[in-house]
């Protein structure tokens, strides 16, 4: 190890072996005494250790090209393996790519995030940070950068997606006038039980029981590269039985028969138990754009505008704690994996919870005491008279 002073700066050398095998040397500038002895002081422990980093000179883009192709391609879902190629590729890349990872630093990216939130949304951005992080903290683990700049960033606060609920009113306009179109059967589906798009479309005839009144939900569906495939749930909450409602039922059963309708009409085979329950008149898969925009399209119909699809989701559990169902009944119907998500997801109908809570326990101890046991509530004046 070696400090040289040179003009009003100082210089600490040093030199190691690499995993290479070859020798290599480490010089690092300081601007007093102090600051390169503690510089040369931290040099020694790490490469005596074996924790020091070399200086990568790989830009940032063929670092994501590598991290794409490699490691997170096994680690995370397809979709999401496409959206953090496409982030990558599309924005990434052309604004920050052809910077070193040695040399990139947070006002690199605080600029790129300020730069981009005048044309996207932050939320957007938020997932330009989430695809950067990822990638840099596997260069840290991997050894080719020393500390994540992602860390010192700052992100855009996202406004949380205000629910749009259906009423009672709403569900019988919608479903009104979806019954004149081809979505009827799955569209009551999605408000009747809660189920996500992919898990709808995912079903087959033997998923359900319609003489126990009974819904598995064993798998969903993705659209990737414009192919259609079925993997499990994400999580174990997601598998589960859902009860269906009679009307549930007796929709599926009038669906089933207009199948069977429509197949004989195709000269095909009557409907099978593996076959899906929501498809296109041959079978084929529904395509999930398809589906969403259909909706759309019924909900402006209906003066429901801005009603997504997945509001059919919050609709249900809604309506169903303003019924007085347990939260811990939903949270089971809609396969959140923590009950603290469903309240939370939820906490904006509890306030009317609350007050129909208050007021049966009213009609409990009060309603029903007995002449000799009654709860007498003073008046403010004999409070006075006192």
């Amino acid at each position: 190890m070696a400090i040289m002073k040179r003009g009003y700066s100082w210089r600490v050398m040093e030199s190691y072996t690499g995993l290479d095998g070859k020798r290599h040397q480490v010089t690092r500038t300081a601007h007093s005494s102090n600051e390169a002895k503690l510089m040369a002081a931290k040099l020694r422990i790490e490469i005596g250790k074996g924790t020091y980093n070399e200086p990568s000179k790989m830009p940032l883009k063929m670092y994501l090209e590598q991290w794409l192709s490699g490691q997170v391609r096994t680690t995370v879902s397809p979709r999401t393996h496409e959206l953090y190629s496409y982030l990558s590729h599309k924005f990434i890349i052309p604004a920050i790519g052809e910077i070193k990872l040695s040399q990139l630093r947070p006002q690199h990216i605080q600029k790129f995030y300020a730069d981009m939130l005048q044309h996207v949304s932050p939320r957007t951005v938020q997932l330009y940070h989430v695809t950067l992080h990822k990638a840099l903290s596997y260069a840290v683990k991997t050894g080719l950068m020393a500390n994540n700049p992602c860390l010192l960033v700052e992100t855009p606060r996202v406004e949380r997606h205000e629910m749009k609920i259906m009423n009672e009113a709403d569900i019988k306009k919608f479903l009104d006038e979806a019954r004149k179109g081809d979505y009827y059967a799955l569209f009551y589906v999605y408000l009747f039980t809660g189920l996500r798009r992919g898990e709808a479309i995912s079903l087959r005839w033997s998923d359900i029981d319609l003489l126990g009144c009974q819904l598995s939900v064993n798998r969903t569906m993705q659209f990737i590269d414009n192919k259609v495939t079925f993997k499990q749930p994400k999580t174990n909450a997601s598998r589960r039985q859902i009860a269906l409602s009679p009307s549930t039922c007796v929709v599926l059963r009038l669906h089933r028969e207009a199948q069977n309708e429509m197949r004989k009409s195709l000269n095909g085979p009557p409907v099978s138990e593996s076959d899906l329950v929501f498809c296109q008149g041959a079978g084929a898969p529904l395509l999930p754009d398809s589906v969403t925009h259909a909706w759309r399209k019924l909900t402006k119909k209906c003066g429901l505008d801005g009603v997504r699809l997945h509001d059919a989701r919050h609709t249900h559990a809604s309506l169903m704690l303003k019924s007085g169902v347990s939260p811990k009944v939903i949270q089971e119907r809609l396969g959140h994996s923590t009950f603290a998500v469903t309240m939370n997801l939820y906490a904006h109908v509890s306030p009317g919870m609350q007050q129909a809570a208050a007021n049966r326990f009213d009609d409990v101890i009060i309603g029903n005491a007995d002449s000799h046991n009654a709860v007498t509530i003073p008046s403010p004046s004999a409070k006075n008279d006192k």
